[in-house]
């Protein structure tokens, strides 16, 4: 009778040669595995989103409409309402958030999940406002307060948001964020 992992080997911290027969296509067309840093200020910028938000721009990948960015409200307020046609992943790095639509309040290390079909306000209350990491997936429709379409956003939104911002600055597109 075999007997069930509970936990991962960790005896030896090397490389072990795992077998594999697809080993020469992997390698030939995968990117292989990516680390993405938390750029800073300089690869990429807080960019204004709004009178009292600013996203720093952590990954674009075109290939799946993913991005990734860091959204900070600087203070109480409100990012409209908003119909996610895809996934969305966050956690809370800094002070709190809420959705007018749900009872629960995300603080420091809560993760929010986000499915499609759904629409959400997102409203923090405290006072130094939030900071939310996230990884998104598809196209966000925003609505305004009467419930009129405003604007879709999506992978190329949100690169065409850094590089204006970038060329208007005169700050250098990094490279790295494009996966």
């Amino acid at each position: 009778m075999a007997t069930q992992m509970k936990a991962p080997p960790s005896d030896k911290a090397e490389i072990v040669d795992v077998p594999y027969a697809y080993r020469d296509l992997v390698a030939r067309t995968s990117p292989g595995g990516r680390y993405i840093d938390v750029p800073d200020d300089n690869e990429s910028p807080w960019v204004p989103f709004g009178d009292n938000a600013a996203i720093k721009h952590i990954a674009f990948d075109v290939r799946q409409n993913i991005f990734s960015n860091i959204l900070w409200i600087k203070s109480p307020g409100v990012i409209g309402t908003h119909f996610h046609r895809g996934t969305i992943m966050m956690v809370c790095l800094e002070g709190s958030v809420r959705y007018l639509e749900y009872d629960w309040v995300a603080r420091p290390f809560g993760v929010i999940l986000e499915t499609p079909g759904e629409s959400h306000t997102l409203v923090t209350d405290h006072p130094d406002g939030v900071k939310l990491f996230g990884w998104m997936q598809g196209p966000i429709d925003f609505y305004d307060a009467d419930a009129n379409f405003v604007e879709t956003t999506d992978v190329f939104w949100f690169m065409n948001h850094y590089e204006t911002y970038c060329r208007e600055n005169g700050l250098a597109i990094n490279p790295k964020l494009y996966l």
